[in-house]
């Protein structure tokens, strides 16, 4: 393909993202929905030049931002309370699902080696973070349940890519030794974590440094990749050094970025994150085609391959329901038996818990980068497609329901402290500071008008406190007349530059100082 063509083919599709996902809140599907559904079937319409993504390149390109930016939003204290969890999920899960598919495959195909059919377990054994963070966008889900699903997400590929090259090397070699696979998954883990850390250290020092905002939010923007790379780099999990770098950049960007940073930082970051996230799910779809046409069409396929999607996606979803409900009721006879630390999740919750399974990129690119030679390599795409296909088609747009009939009960104990007493907190800590500067050294008061503001700002926000309902109601009124005030000045603004009496200059810096005002109302109002 030529270069001008695969650039015009790059601007269709990202079309194509928009009109999927404007016809995804249409209908109110989860986008992720729609744009999988679009990708396969626009894949087969004649005369469509074939889409493919080395897959190598598609796992560099695309899972590191995607993972860091479910690391940077993780709530570390929540990820750190629900570790045991989140492993039992990320480790536990993902390894009997691998051992429960490898054995099933088998069983349906025998000619099929022991260790194809334990990688093509590994493959679809990792639920994924944009598949969960694409479908969970929107819907409200208990703390506990939340974190545990986001901290599976950001750690289980790492468990899926590890078995998968096991079980890849063990099919060529024909070998395998389960001391030296423990030992090596500790390694790389390990590894893993140490060299996120080195990474994240080093952007730590820079950022601390860079005056420039442009130099920070390159920085900040590269780390994911750099955090990757270094991983693979020396033979580490890079998948848990981005988390890790991710992670730590979560906890200490509040001190280290300046506000503007942050701002303009996170709006750049999003429309990436958005973009690769929908670019994902098309590219999914279209990779199907490659593998139908390989075996001759979807009417070639063997009938033993049909049994063996079903019997691979039925497995999929039943074992992680399976080891779930086991792990409650572990945990159900250590609380009886006096282990305080052992919370069940409860029915309610672990039911979600199970549905919530999405795979997605990790799945999808996996199997492309098995050798050419490899026993039932189509097989294992098609599969691959198949478990996708359901996890977030089916299960992705009926979790929204499931979450509303079987409604999940949030057990965490709230926090300390709720975001009215916090912001009063706030407000007295800002006056206390502008009542101590709002005085000369000779005791004089020298801003009269900022210590007054600051101190109804402070009474209101301590009115907040004790009765936050009515007093928002009363501040969105409030806040509806500012923004009709704004859009009156903007209206004047643009007037009085249209009628050439003011500079394009001047109206810039004007329009960007109602640009902050409008939106620091329309944070403080709620939308």
């Amino acid at each position: 393909m030529h270069a001008v063509e695969a650039f015009e083919l790059v601007l269709g599709l990202l079309a194509l993202v928009i009109a999927l996902h404007w016809l995804a809140l249409k209908l109110r599907w989860p986008p992720a929905t729609a744009l999988l559904v679009g990708g396969g079937a626009l894949a087969f319409i004649p005369g469509l030049p074939e889409i493919s993504l080395d897959p190598e390149l598609a796992l560099v390109l695309f899972l590191p931002p995607l993972l860091m930016d479910g690391a940077y939003y993780t709530a570390l204290g929540r990820f750190r309370r629900h570790l045991p969890g989140i492993l039992s999920l990320a480790v536990g899960a993902v390894v009997f699902t691998t051992l429960v598919v490898g054995v099933v495959a088998h069983w349906v195909l025998p000619e099929l080696p022991w260790a194809a059919c334990f990688a093509l377990g590994a493959i679809v054994s990792p639920p994924d973070a944009v598949s969960a963070r694409a479908v969970l966008k929107g819907v409200h889900l208990p703390r506990r349940l939340e974190a545990l699903l986001e901290g599976e997400s950001l750690l289980n590929d790492a468990t899926g890519l590890i078995l998968f090259r096991f079980a890849v090397a063990a099919t060529l070699s024909g070998v395998f030794h389960t001391g030296e696979a423990v030992r090596s998954f500790a390694f790389v883990a390990i590894g893993g974590v140490v060299v996120g850390a080195v990474v994240a250290k080093g952007w730590v020092f820079l950022a601390r440094r860079f005056r420039d905002p442009m130099l920070i939010m390159l920085i900040t923007i590269l780390l994911c990749w750099a955090a990757y790379l270094a991983g693979e780099a020396v033979h580490v999990s890079g998948v848990i050094a981005t988390v890790t770098a991710g992670l730590a950049m979560g906890w200490y960007q509040h001190e280290i970025l300046p506000g503007s940073v942050r701002l303009r930082a996170n709006s750049g970051w999003q429309i990436l994150v958005f973009v690769l996230e929908a670019l994902v799910f098309i590219l999914i779809g279209f990779s199907l085609r490659g593998a139908i046409e390989r075996i001759g069409g979807i009417e070639s396929m063997p009938a033993s391959w049909v049994t063996m999607i079903v019997a691979v996606v039925l497995t999929v979803a039943a074992t992680r329901f399976v080891w779930i409900f086991a792990s409650e009721a572990v945990l159900e006879i250590a609380r009886k038996a006096g282990l305080r630390r052992a919370r069940p999740l409860g029915w309610r919750q672990a039911t979600v818990l199970g549905w919530a399974g999405m795979r997605g990129v990790v799945t999808l690119a996996v199997p492309l980068t098995l050798p050419v030679d490899m026993p039932g390599r189509d097989l294992m795409l098609i599969c691959a497609f198949a478990v996708i296909f359901v996890t977030v088609v089916v299960q992705g747009s009926s979790l929204g329901l499931l979450i509303r009939r079987v409604k999940p009960i949030d057990t965490d104990p709230p926090a300390k402290m709720a975001l009215p007493t916090a912001e009063a907190a706030m407000a007295r800590a800002r006056f206390a500071v502008i009542e101590r500067l709002a005085y000369d050294e000779n005791g004089t008061l020298i801003h009269p008008m900022m210590l007054e503001e600051h101190r109804k700002r402070m009474n209101f926000m301590e009115r907040y406190e004790a009765d936050a309902s009515a007093t928002m109601d009363g501040l969105r009124a409030h806040f509806d007349v500012l923004l009709e005030a704004i859009a009156g000045g903007r209206a004047e603004l643009i007037r009085i530059h249209r009628a050439g009496l003011i500079e394009d200059e001047v109206l810039h810096e004007l329009e960007r100082d109602l640009d902050v005002e409008e939106l620091a109302m329309t944070l403080q109002r709620g939308d």
